[in-house]
């Protein structure tokens, strides 16, 4: 959509419908809601002022860009938001050239956006080009933002970073003081004025420099932008996000200079939706709900793996106060909020730092305390090197509990669960296990706050699949439970929520294997593993979890190293490929994986 000859009174007009389609998309289909809502003056403001097919337009984590999406030719596509084949609810190139990056964890703006400028100064396209980066405010909590304004602020290419502020408040006094400067240090007048002056005090030595350099502090000081010019990146701010106007003639200014520019707005969360306006947390991503009411239409009656969590981990915290723990920005998301609340000493949010989340519980762990790291599985990726360094290497007993393991739906290729196994078995050191239902998770949660190594439990996202199965055992370092013994040549090994799949298939057929919870993949139960191999030879795998080294390659390596030849492994664990988002159900439909579908594989031989 072309809006660069709108007037301010028409895109004014145009933000409302973008907002009423966001609305009526989200109401129906879930997603992102008020950060999006409260981000959309600015990304018309940007469309308006920059060009979304020449200029990078790089939105942080992108859960915001639903606008941006609305604005690049995606107005009756965007019904199919977070739908199986239809549009993702983050950046993705192949949906648009307008979208520049595929964007699902936090923080990388400011890197692609710094690549994105090296790109074009060596392409020599200064002139007709220009980064212009999207973050917010919970974003600039984690290190790699500043890392890329270190290097951005020293090399001085031309680059936009629009912070969008929708949780810090300013003082009204203070607040008007310093939108009255903000306007005055955007000005034209005042950007030719420091370079005069800059110029002027060249003629008169260091002593020119220093006062002048005391005037320019002392006259920013009540402006909250003092960290970001001494690390020699140009502020403008705080704009009301919610005044095109102003929106607009800030970002010609910016463009126009030639140099790196943050410019800080401030906006609303939920602008334009009463019922979600202001910092309430469960309107950040919501499912389907009414519009009027604003209530969820539906909300599963079976408990969540995430409660379940929660509830086991209070229960040992209760008993034992040397038990601890941390998240990093997903307190709810986590079920770490009750314990917070209860233990505020003893259980922290350190915002979008999971390196600092992990690193700082090896010193707890060495302190002689039990640390809970809970993470989705999705974003301890970004700890990968502290798990490593910081844990395992000294041996240290932090327990990681990852939520969001396996495929995650509507969220998509950025947040489905399916590497954890994979990039945490190669690590010495390490235990791998996982529950299958409530009472096997209240068992391994015990079993955790007395083991001494570091420990991974993986959990999926929503609740456990329901079946009846024999009731779970206390947990043992490595040891499995054999659920189903049947004089069959098939043993289906399940791992984790996989148990439940696998006896879901099971009921599905006439020929019944054996059923065999494993519950620690690391170390392997070899004991009961050279049984089975001496009554079953042929084994099938369930596990929500990449194939490529995770539970069937672990069983493999044990049958090779074993010299076991005529046991064949078959693993229904996910290819080697990223999985695309929408509904669990069409996905795993989609991967052959559905209990019908696993049935008439295994029968089919």
């Amino acid at each position: 959509m072309d809006i660069k000859n709108f007037t301010v009174s028409e895109l004014e007009e145009l933000s409302q419908k973008i907002r009423d389609r966001i609305l009526e998309v989200v109401s129906t289909n879930g997603g992102h809601l008020s950060s999006t809502l409260g981000a959309t003056e600015i990304i018309v403001a940007m469309h308006k002022v920059f060009d979304a097919t020449k200029d990078p337009f790089i939105f942080d984590v992108s859960h915001q860009s639903y606008a941006h999406k609305l604005l690049s030719d995606r107005w009756e596509a965007f019904s199919t938001l977070r739908q199986f084949n239809g549009l993702s609810g983050y950046t993705k190139p192949s949906e648009s050239s307008c979208d520049y990056f595929v964007a699902g964890h936090s923080s990388t703006s400011i890197s692609l956006g710094v690549g994105a400028a090296k790109a074009i100064a060596l392409k020599n396209e200064q002139e007709s080009r220009i980064p212009v980066v999207v973050i917010g405010d919970g974003a600039m909590s984690a290190g790699m933002a500043y890392e890329a304004m270190n290097e951005l602020g020293d090399r001085k290419y031309p680059m936009i970073i629009i912070l969008n502020d929708n949780e810090m408040s300013i003082a009204k006094p203070i607040g008007a003081i310093s939108r009255m400067l903000s306007s005055a240090m955007a000005s034209p007048f005042y950007q030719r004025f420091k370079r005069k002056t800059e110029q002027f005090v060249d003629n008169f030595g260091e002593g020119a420099h220093y006062l002048a350099k005391r005037f320019e502090e002392s006259f920013k000081l009540i402006t909250p932008g003092i960290l970001f010019e001494e690390m020699g990146i140009e502020y403008i701010g705080p704009i009301d996000g919610h005044d095109l106007k102003s929106l607009i003639e800030t970002f010609e200014i910016a463009k126009g200079m030639g140099k790196p520019v943050l410019v800080h707005i401030q906006t609303i969360k939920g602008k334009g939706y009463e019922i979600a306006e202001g910092k309430h947390e469960k309107w950040h991503g919501v499912s389907p709900f009414d519009l009027k009411s604003g209530t969820a239409n539906s909300k599963s009656v079976l408990k969540s793996a995430t409660q379940i969590y929660a509830d086991a981990l209070m229960l040992q915290a209760d008993k034992n106060p040397n038990i601890v723990g941390v998240t990093a920005a997903m307190p709810s998301g986590t079920g770490l909020s009750a314990l917070m609340e209860k233990y505020p000493n003893r259980f922290w949010d350190v915002a979008i730092a999971e390196q600092h989340a992990v690193t700082s519980m090896g010193s707890l762990a060495k302190e002689g305390f039990k640390p809970f790291c809970t993470i989705y599985s999705t974003f301890l990726q970004r700890g990968f090197d502290q798990v490593i360094h910081d844990v395992c290497l000294m041996d240290l007993p932090v327990v990681f509990a990852l939520d969001r393991a396996g495929i995650v739906g509507e969220d998509g290729e950025t947040h489905q669960g399916v590497f954890d196994i994979s990039f945490l078995r190669l690590i010495p050191n390490m235990t791998l296990c996982a529950p299958r239902d409530e009472l096997s998770f209240h068992q391994i949660i015990e079993f955790a706050s007395t083991y001494d190594h570091p420990c991974a439990i993986r959990y999926p996202r929503g609740s456990f699949i329901d079946i009846e199965l024999p009731e779970s055992i206390p947990y043992e370092t490595g040891k499995s439970q054999l659920l189903i013994s049947n004089n069959s040549n098939k043993l289906f090994i399940g791992y984790g929520n996989g148990v439940g799949r696998a006896a879901q298939t099971m009921a599905l057929m006439e020929d019944k294997p054996s059923l065999l919870d494993l519950r620690f993949v690391k170390p392997l139960d070899t004991q009961i593993l050279c049984e089975m191999a001496h009554n079953h030879k042929q084994w099938y795998v369930f596990s929500d979890s990449s194939r490529m080294g995770g539970v069937g390659s672990a069983l493999l390596e044990w049958l090779s190293e074993e010299k076991i030849t005529d046991v064949s492994v078959v693993s229904f664990e996910y290819d080697d490929e990223f999985i695309k988002h929408g509904n669990t159900t069409l996905v795993e439909d989609s991967l052959g994986l559905l209990p019908e579908q696993l049935a008439a594989r295994v029968i089919a031989g």
